[in-house]
């Protein structure tokens, strides 16, 4: 069965599937190295061949980078796909206020050192405060990086409209924001379509099951009690609250249920395929620890959602209570419940 690709640029495409990396960096279970590595093989022969990771994921750019060259010679000879990897950089908060091109050029340097590669496909920058303006400056500096030959392609990660497009009219040439999107959040198409489809940039896609909770398992399953089972849950179980509570929660995947009943697929490839046909959308994070899903990942490239079916989901989002305001903002209160369950000072070292 073949994965669906799209054509971001003449000479580059991307898997619509993409392998997220923040599941093996250790906040989800144990990390086996050498299965991990063979699991990459699996994912790159099923035609999932883009990966997505960041400097902030402990130990996952290392991880692909000894993938690369242990099959470097199957790479060289055509034996397994070329693969895209996704990076990011990610700023500490702590950095913010001082931040300088000689930070910059440190971070991607080390991610080159662990990838492994002499240049980076897709550098994805964000910005954890924008009352700290050097954004702007910092996004001039990848650019910069990327003229030396760094770096491939230039995106972003959570920026709304407003602050990318003063990304934008500094002259740096982004590709893509990685967003957060879903049938239950909806806030970045209030503030970034318009921008999307006037700069040909495209959304690479992360909680689209809401870290598992859009899938058969949830269904007429209580309310999981606290602790939960790793940080996804403990994420997404707020925007649970801001859609309208575990109850109104219920009768989405209710209906979702429905959906993928006419498909015989499951909940998660109904949920994921409806995000994959939205306007500007390129691809769909996926998080896989391991090839558990594998099967599932491949049967979103086999169906389509009819005008009946994007309707029937369309009418979930408009029941819904939220969340509302401009995008990623409840993440950045770091006063706030969700706020305060993020991890601001990763990148050391």
């Amino acid at each position: 069965m073949t994965i669906d690709r799209i054509q971001l640029q003449p000479d580059y495409s991307i898997s619509k599937i993409i392998k997220g990396g923040w599941h093996l960096a250790g906040g989800h279970g144990a990390i086996q190295e050498q299965q991990s590595i063979e699991d990459m093989k699996a994912f790159v022969e099923a035609g999932i061949t883009t990966f997505d990771c960041a400097d902030i994921y402990t130990g996952v750019e290392i991880l692909i980078g000894k993938f690369l060259k242990k099959y470097k010679a199957a790479f060289a000879a055509g034996d397994l796909s070329p693969i895209q990897v996704h990076t990011k950089y990610v700023p500490d908060y702590s950095a913010l206020a001082t931040l300088s091109k000689a930070d910059t050029v440190k971070v991607i340097d080390r991610s080159l050192q662990r990838l492994g590669v002499e240049r980076l496909d897709l550098v994805q920058f964000a910005w954890w405060d924008y009352q700290f303006p050097h954004y702007v400056e910092t996004a001039i500096h990848l650019s910069e990086l990327q003229q030396a030959g760094k770096i491939r392609h230039i995106g972003v990660t959570n920026f709304d409209g407003a602050h990318l497009k003063e990304i934008l009219d500094a002259g740096v040439s982004v590709l893509t924001n990685q967003v957060q999107y879903s049938v239950l959040d909806q806030r970045v198409e209030k503030c970034s379509n318009a921008l999307m489809e006037e700069n040909g940039i495209h959304y690479l896609c992360y909680g689209v099951v809401a870290g598992g909770f859009i899938s058969d398992r949830y269904l007429n399953a209580p309310d999981p009690t606290e602790p939960l089972e790793n940080r996804s849950l403990t994420k997404y179980r707020l925007i649970i609250d801001e859609f309208g509570g575990y109850e109104a929660f219920q009768k989405a995947l209710q209906t979702l249920r429905q959906i993928g009943d006419k498909y015989k697929v499951g909940i998660a490839e109904i949920a994921t395929k409806y995000i994959l046909q939205k306007e500007h959308v390129a691809g769909a994070i996926i998080g896989a620890r391991n090839l558990n899903h594998l099967h599932k990942y491949q049967q979103i490239s086999a169906f389509e959602l009819d005008t009946s079916d994007l309707k029937t989901i369309q009418t979930i989002v408009d029941n819904s209570a939220g969340p509302n305001g401009p995008f990623y903002e409840l993440e950045r209160d770091k006063t706030g419940k969700h706020g305060r369950i993020m991890k601001y000072n990763l990148n050391e070292g």
